[in-house]
């Protein structure tokens, strides 16, 4: 289906309901990979049983987090509750992993209000037993606020770890551009710039990544109606630094599948969860479309095309509230 893409599921509660009985998953079930590789689990994650029922005495190496800072899930909640919540489910995480193991957390910072909750999620860490490493920066190629602010165009990425975790220098060789002059060298008595004391015309990564696409519509990774979906890219740079073939790679905010699909290319079990049905549906469906057609994404398509052409109901409701030509 071309040039329909589903508008946002999380705020459509009529949507969501039209879309669960097309949904393999009730809040407790767990679906394990044939041929053995990967889990997807419809659980709370910060039920520390349902956790240890996923994992099965297993332990992983890397967790990749994207929890909802966006608030969508905690209208009626404040900063105070959000952050006593991600604690727990923080700890949980700690107790699944091995004794040396990486911690990346997505977070946003609202600048209109004190730029929670990153602040407060960052005291919160210092509590717990891991131990902070970096604070990573991904400058999105769009921003937003250009009227009356200065231009938004970054995305947080918290890194911890737990232990002494062997990091993949090769993850560091990018094609990260050399984009900034200076730091003059006198070099046989000429002074030189940065961008010419190498043959190389890209940088190792540091903690500010500017080669990483925004995931939009036109891209093939793109996930129609998953909202703040991050870059394949991104995370298979995570994955490429701090796991090797085999191990075992955590997501518990699965939302779009994203880690899962990292894992599935570059060779990785990934155990992921999600509390919404209708998110490990997708999930799954991604998996399944990837294996079937190489595909990474549904660019101008959706997930759930199929069901929206055969479904009267769902065909109806999407053509009167958004006024779409199916």
């Amino acid at each position: 289906m071309t040039n329909f893409p589903l508008p946002r599921i999380d705020k459509d509660p009529e949507l969501k309901k039209l879309l669960l009985p097309y949904c393999r998953f009730q809040i407790g079930d767990i679906w394990e990979d044939k041929i053995g590789k990967h889990i997807i689990a419809c659980i709370d994650i910060a039920d520390k049983n349902s956790l240890k029922k996923i994992m099965d005495g297993k332990e992983a190496v890397l967790s990749i987090q994207d929890p909802p800072y966006n608030f969508v899930a905690f209208k009626e909640t404040n900063t105070v509750k959000f952050i006593n919540w991600c604690e727990k489910w923080v700890k949980n995480i700690y107790s699944v992993l091995d004794t040396d193991a990486f911690f990346y957390v997505w977070l946003g910072a609202d600048q209109k209000n004190g730029f929670s909750p990153l602040p407060e999620f960052m005291k919160m860490m210092k509590s717990v037993k891991f131990k902070s490493k970096s604070f990573i920066t991904l400058r999105n190629q769009r921003g937003y606020g250009t009227q009356k602010n200065w231009m938004s165009i970054r995305q947080e990425l918290l890194y911890y770890i737990k232990g002494n975790p062997g990091f993949n220098i090769k993850a560091e060789h990018t094609d990260i551009p050399k984009i900034l002059k200076g730091y003059y060298k006198t070099v046989n008595g000429q002074q030189t710039e940065n961008i010419e004391r190498s043959k190389s015309a890209n940088i190792r990564a540091g903690n500010v990544w500017v080669d990483i696409q925004q995931v939009f519509y036109r891209m093939e990774e793109n996930v129609n109606g998953c909202y703040a979906q991050k870059p394949l890219k991104a995370i298979e740079r995570i994955i490429k630094a701090g796991s090797k073939k085999n191990d075992i790679v955590i997501d518990f905010f699965s939302h779009s599948g994203t880690t899962l699909i990292g894992c599935e290319k570059m060779g990785r079990k990934c155990f992921t969860s999600d509390i919404d049905p209708i998110f490990c549906e997708i999930t799954l469906r991604r998996l399944e479309n990837f294996r079937k057609t190489g595909k990474t994404g549904w660019q101008n398509s959706n997930p759930f095309a199929k069901e929206i052409i055969n479904d009267k109901k769902l065909k109806s409701y999407l053509t009167k509230k958004y006024d779409y030509k199916i």
